[in-house]
Order: structure tokens, then C-alpha cells, then sequence
């Protein structure tokens, strides 16, 4: 089981011996302009996310994972930047980041920061001199245009955000960018781009940082010659096809580099992989053993709400990363995706679904991420004006749907004030009234809450020895319920519209509804689940 961290144990583990402590972790997202405010100007910020700490600390999280607070003109969020080794006066200080990193050690949570080596942003020092002519430019990817005067792109990519891959450049050369035009893409084929983002790393690893997030971990190495795709709408076929600019072999060089440099620190700091893979079996090449620790598992995040489907993601995802000794993780939501309330159906049935969803994913091995505010039950805001939104593909056309704003509002804390207790001011995107009552204050105490339903989920996988890393065992099931066995457990979801009744599988320990049962057999209610002493 995960064991539970305090002072002495982190200290220990950042100077003794590895125990694997990432294998079952469960690590909380907080997006760092929508967590928690702490100088009033309506952004979240590093000092609010430090006082904040104890909320992670009795939700029951082993570690908090920070989107990007590095100097950014904030074109993609803070994925565009301009310097790696400083801290945006936005956020903070990098004294701010340090006292950050201390405090969560003190409390027993780790740290995980988001690194973006794929690209930099366009004011980075180094892409200011590539297009003023420097030798800084081979360090980009620099290409002549096609067609008369090579006026048309170097080929026919598409970012990710929407549009051509490629800006023209003033003197005539074409620079590609996957995704807005304001971050560029590096070439990794550059040694001077490898040595410097081994620096980075080491400057944040001495920092005391646990790990990091690799932002597009699957981008970073292009086809050779940068061919044509033939085809259109390309950011529909990220994780689903082979593409010449992600998920290529060379990839795999780079992390085993960075994952003998992540062992020579001592403390067993670890690295997760941001990766879009065709299948399960491409994406457990970033965890085999000399590479990552961990990859997150988008396919489990897109599977439906249908139990078949859910136990094939859950097979597959197992059998992948189990044939190299990896770890699973288990993912719901994130910063990039609608909320799983709104996906699930959204109203009563969405929170329904998510509150099962949430017991079932904190049930299967390996670790889980939580993003900011599921806990709480948050549903997705889909009714922001368009003048208040900031994700950069929401004004491009034929690439991602332009609507992540809507996932990125700011938690509520408690039922009133101007921005319920995120800060002091009214936050940068607007929240919504009905979210005073699904505020941390509200839920807590509320044995009925999603909150509580959380604490005690978390508290539950700490104690019992047959949750965490480890296997399952499938269970007979009807059709549209999942049962599964750990050692001591048993989990069962239902997902049809309608109760089921099922021999009693043990003693009841947790339930996202009610449950009826008599001493041989009990109803599971719809679109449930109940976790089971055996």
C-alpha cells in the first residue's frame, strides 16, 4: 500500500534507500492560475498554492504535480516559454517556488513540475536571435518555403491548435510550430538543445523538485525530412495514427538520457510522460526500465461510459505497461480536457457517473491523477464569453475544439466572497453561482459529499493492503457491471440506467450511492460503485 509520508520520510527518501514510491502515488494537478490566489489580483499564484497545501495534505494525495510558473508571455497558459530558470512575476518569485517545495516536504507531499522541451516560446533569447540571423536558428527548425519564392510551407502539417504548422519568418525561411505560432519548435538533433535542457533539469532537481511533467514527450524528435502527411484535420489523428512529428523512435533516446541523469540524484525522483501514442503497446515504450516512470493513460481518460469498453481500456492498459514492469496510471480529467461530470452526461447523471468512475479508478493497480476541483465535483464551465477566453486554438480553425477555458475556472474554497475564496478579487475567469455550494467549505463534513466520498476513498487506499500497486482479478459480472478482486477486496461498478442485484461480495466499505443488501445479496443503484472487505 502507499505508504503514508511525513517530515522524516520524505527527508529519508530524498537520502536513502528506493522504494518505488511513485508505483501507486496519488498525484493531484493543480493548474496554477486557477488553484488558489494569493496576492489579489484574480490569478493563482505560488503563495496561494502553498497556504492552500493542507487541503491536499487531508484530501489524502502523495504528491502535487504544478503546470507551468515559469517567465511566459502566456500566450498557450505558460506552455510558451521564455526562460526555464525563472519564476513569472504572475506567480511569484523563485523564493516563492522554494518555500513551495519545502512547505509540501514538511507536509509529506512530493512535488512534480512541468517541463515543455518540444518548444520555447517565441520571446525565448535564443528564438529573438534565430530571427534576427543568429546561429541561435539552427537550434529551431528552420526550413525554406515551397512554390514561387517559397511562399507556401515546407510541407503540409498542421498544428495541433488549428492551421499550417509553419510562420513565415521576415528574411523569407519558414520555422514550424505544432502548436501556436508564438512557441516554436526545437530541434532536439542540436546538442546544444539537449545540453541545455539537461542544466534545466539539474537547476530545478538541486531546487528540490521530485520530478517532472514532460509536457509532448512524444514531439519532440520529427521523421527525418520532414515528409508529407496527405491528409487533413491531422489533430484528430494524434493517438491514433502514425505521424511524422510524434511518437517517433528517437524519443527513446532522449528519456533514457534523462532518466540516468533523474537517478543520479538521490531520493528517487521520477518523470511522467505527456505522451499520444497510436496504442498501448507504443505507449509502454516510455516506461520500460532505463526510461520514464510513468505515462499518462489518454486512452483509459477517452474511454466511454460502457463497461465493456471500460474493461478492455483496463486490460490493455495493464497487459502494456505490465510487460515492461511499469506501472499504470489512471486518469480522469486534466487541464486540456472537459471535466468527466460534463463528459459523463453532466447534472445528476454526470455527477453520478464521476463519483462511480472515481471509486472504481482509485480501486485498479498502479497510480491515479486527480486534477483540481474533480474532488469537489466541479462540472465543466460551458457558458464562458467568448471575449474572456484564453486557449489559443479557441480563434483557429480544424484543430483542438478551442474550449479548454472551460475546465480552467478557478475552485471555489468557500460560499462567499467575491471569487468564493480563491482570492480576494474577482478571479480571471468568472465561476459559477451554483459553485458557492460545491465550494471545499460547503462539502466538507458532508458525509454525503463528493469531497468526503474523496477522503475517504484516499484514506481507505492508504490503509488497505490490497489496494495501490499490485494485480486484479476479473469477477462474473451481468452484463453492464464490472467486478473485480484485489487481495481483502472487492470493487464492483455499475453502469446501466437501472439497479442490479448481485450475491453479497463482502462487507460493504465505500459506496458513491446508497446500497441496499440483506445477508446473501445487495442492489447495486445505477450508475454506482461499492468497494467490498472480503
Amino acid at each position: 500500500m502507499t505508504q503514508e509520508l511525513t517530515t522524516a520520510t520524505v527527508a529519508e527518501e530524498h537520502t536513502g534507500p528506493r522504494t518505488g514510491w511513485w508505483r501507486d502515488a496519488v498525484i493531484y494537478q493543480v493548474y496554477v492560475r486557477s488553484f488558489a490566489d494569493g496576492d489579489g489580483d484574480g490569478i493563482g499564484d505560488l503563495p496561494g498554492i502553498r497556504a492552500r497545501l493542507p487541503h491536499l495534505k487531508d484530501l489524502g494525495a502523495d504528491a502535487v504535480w504544478l503546470t507551468p510558473f515559469y517567465l511566459s508571455p502566456q500566450a498557450d497558459g505558460g506552455y510558451d516559454v521564455a526562460d526555464y530558470r525563472t519564476v513569472d512575476p504572475l506567480f511569484g518569485s523563485l523564493s516563492d517556488a522554494d518555500d513551495l517545495v519545502r512547505e509540501a516536504h514538511r507536509l509529506g507531499l512530493r512535488v512534480i513540475v512541468d517541463i515543455v522541451p518540444n518548444h520555447t516560446s517565441d520571446q525565448h533569447p535564443w528564438f529573438r536571435a534565430a530571427l534576427a540571423g543568429g546561429p541561435e536558428r539552427e537550434r529551431y527548425l528552420f526550413r525554406p518555403g515551397k512554390g514561387v519564392d517559397g511562399r507556401l510551407p515546407p510541407n503540409d502539417w498542421e498544428s495541433v491548435f488549428g492551421g499550417p504548422a509553419w510562420t513565415q519568418a521576415p528574411d523569407g525561411d519558414w520555422y514550424l510550430h505544432l502548436f501556436a505560432p508564438e512557441q516554436p519548435d526545437l530541434d532536439w538533433d542540436h546538442p546544444e538543445v539537449r545540453a541545455e535542457f539537461d542544466s534545466v533539469l539539474r537547476f530545478w532537481l538541486d531546487l528540490g523538485v521530485d520530478g517532472f511533467r514532460i509536457d509532448v514527450a512524444h514531439g519532440m524528435v520529427k521523421a527525418a525530412g520532414l515528409p508529407d502527411i496527405g491528409a487533413s484535420e491531422q489533430a484528430k489523428l494524434i493517438g491514433s495514427q502514425v505521424l511524422p512529428f510524434f511518437d517517433q523512435d528517437g524519443v527513446h533516446e532522449i528519456h533514457r538520457a534523462w532518466r540516468k541523469l533523474l537517478d543520479s540524484y538521490d531520493g528517487e525522483r521520477i518523470a511522467v510522460a505527456e505522451a499520444w501514442a497510436p496504442s498501448p503497446e507504443r505507449l509502454a515504450l516510455y516506461v520500460r526500465p532505463d526510461e520514464l516512470h510513468q505515462a499518462f493513460n489518454f486512452q483509459f481518460l477517452t474511454c466511454g461510459w460502457d463497461a465493456e469498453q471500460m474493461r478492455e481500456t483496463v486490460d490493455a492498459s495493464l497487459a502494456a505497461t505490465g510487460a515492461v514492469g511499469a506501472p499504470t496510471t489512471w486518469v480522469l480529467s486534466n487541464h486540456d480536457v472537459v471535466r468527466h461530470v460534463t463528459r459523463y452526461g453532466g447534472g445528476e447523471q454526470g455527477l453520478r457517473r464521476a463519483r462511480a468512475a472515481a471509486l472504481f479508478t482509485l480501486a485498479l493497480p498502479g497510480s491515479a491523477y486527480l486534477y483540481q476541483g474533480e474532488e469537489l465535483g466541479l462540472p465543466e464551465v460551458t457558458d464562458l464569453p467568448d471575449e474572456l477566453r484564453q486557449d489559443p486554438a479557441f480563434h483557429r480553425a480544424a484543430g483542438q475544439d478551442g474550449f479548454r477555458d472551460g475546465c480552467r475556472v478557478p475552485i471555489p474554497w468557500t460560499a462567499d466572497g467575491p471569487s468564493y475564496g480563491f482570492g480576494e478579487a474577482a478571479p480571471w475567469l468568472p465561476q459559477p453561482d451554483s459553485w458557492r455550494g460545491l465550494s471545499v467549505a460547503s462539502q466538507s463534513g458532508d458525509p454525503h459529499s463528493t469531497l468526503e466520498l474523496y477522503r475517504a476513498a484516499l484514506t481507505l487506499r492508504r490503509e488497505l493492503p490490497g489496494l495501490g500497486d499490485g494485480t486484479m482479478d476479473w469477477l462474473p459480472a451481468p452484463r453492464g457491471v464490472l467486478a473485480f478482486a484485489r487481495p481483502g477486496f472487492v470493487c464492483t461498478l455499475n453502469t446501466l440506467g437501472r439497479e442490479v442485484q448481485l450475491p453479497l461480495p463482502g462487507r460493504p466499505l465505500l459506496t458513491s450511492g446508497v446500497v441496499e443488501f440483506d445477508g446473501t445479496s445487495t442492489l447495486l443503484p445505477a450508475e454506482s460503485a461499492v468497494w467490498w472487505a472480503i
